[in-house]
């Protein structure tokens, strides 16, 4: 945690993820935090920023439709720029991933 109460709107944490030997870290900025209908984040990387918007409908008895919008706001490194551009299933592959782990956490608890 950078600042803030953990959980709450304005909290700011240092994230780090790792995936294939590979690391990245974020600093996210919760901006709405509503749960259990609706989570909003701001995610800052050295090259790339991006928003991120979760709701979360009742569907019936233990389902819940989850829906994500992510928006990448500023990307200033020349290589993710152009795959954005010319390879846009790059970015949504690993999104895909996390929300595959999301579910997977969720559903085992």
């Amino acid at each position: 945690m950078v600042s803030g109460v953990t959980g709450e709107n304005g909290a700011i944490s240092n994230m780090l993820y790792e995936h294939n030997g590979q690391k990245m870290e974020l600093i996210e900025t919760i901006t709405a935090n509503n749960l259990p209908d609706i989570f909003e984040a701001h995610y800052h990387h050295e090259h790339m920023d991006n928003t991120m918007k979760c709701t979360f409908t009742p569907l019936g008895d233990n389902q819940t439709q989850y829906t994500s919008f992510i928006e990448y706001t500023r990307i200033n490194w020349v290589m993710p720029r152009l795959m954005a551009i010319l390879l846009p299933g790059v970015y949504k592959k690993p999104v895909k991933r996390w929300l595959e782990n999301f579910k997977k956490f969720v559903e085992g608890q």
